[in-house]
């Protein structure tokens, strides 16, 4: 009896050595890099450092088209006037933390320097525990040329309107920090104010400390799978939504010191 018992045990021990044995999905534990965004954004500022000029892509919600996001690289790969992209969110579609390992693997053969948001579907189960350890805090911020991004977690409803999302206090914190190495700003995030995500019994008032910031080129968003152009609130500021990976397409800006540029890329 103690002979089988010790057959079964080491059997065991080497289908854990195998990776055979697979854990809970919501399980959280990483293989693989972390803290992405943290290393990205070192890249970014330093490639950008004096820039007058710079060319980031908007893309976003990769979380069921891992094929279309494969060949999103490829192309992007291609190019050679881009400094970095911007996901705008959801990676995963369960928050599982395989989605998102699968997913950081797919970005990390980028040839440039890319971030990711948080994005609605990214926050269910232990969606969130796993962004953030693999990517980072839910809101942060980075400065290329002298364009600061404002990058800020805006999924309210998935937290049941407990937490303080938008982050008002990170937002009026962000207006002064670093003062004096940027006069131009873009706001960034996964779902607009009018969204079915968003706190809208805040959403002028989110738009009145978007106006703090110093000269707001524009805000970005995904969530909604088709490109969108809007001035949400008539006042000049024009929100930019980005596609699905489904579609196959992706926006590139280009920050100029006159203005910017932007244009639809199909692939």
């Amino acid at each position: 009896m103690n002979k089988e018992i010790g057959i079964i045990l080491s059997c065991l021990f080497v289908l854990a050595g195998c990776d055979i044995i697979d854990y809970h999905p919501y399980d959280v534990r990483i293989k693989g890099e972390t803290d992405i965004n943290a290393k990205n954004i070192k890249k970014i500022e330093e490639k950008c450092l004096d820039k007058t000029t710079f060319r980031f892509i908007a893309m976003g919600d990769s979380q069921r088209w891992y094929d279309e996001t494969e060949d999103f690289v490829k192309v992007v790969n291609q190019r050679d006037d881009i400094d970095f992209v911007v996901h705008g969110g959801d990676m995963s579609d369960f928050g599982l933390v395989d989605e998102f390992m699968w997913q950081r693997d797919i970005m990390n053969k980028l040839n440039v320097p890319f971030v990711t948001l948080i994005g609605n579907h990214d926050c269910v189960g232990t969606g969130e525990e796993s962004y953030r350890k693999i990517f980072g805090n839910t809101n942060f911020s980075f400065i290329a040329g002298r364009t600061k991004f404002v990058c800020l977690n805006t999924n309210a409803m998935e937290y049941d309107y407990s937490n303080p999302i938008p982050d008002f206090d990170f937002m009026e914190q962000e207006v002064t920090s670093r003062a004096d190495e940027y006069d131009k700003t873009i706001i960034c995030m996964h779902a607009r104010p009018g969204s079915e995500q968003f706190n809208n019994n805040v959403a002028k008032v989110f738009q009145l400390y978007v106006w703090q910031f110093p000269n707001v080129l524009f805000c970005t968003n995904a969530h909604d799978h088709c490109i969108s152009v809007d001035d949400i609130f008539n006042d000049g500021i024009i929100y930019y939504g980005s596609d699905c990976m489904k579609h196959r397409n992706y926006l590139v800006f280009t920050i100029k010191p006159e203005g910017y540029d932007y244009e639809v890329v199909y692939y």
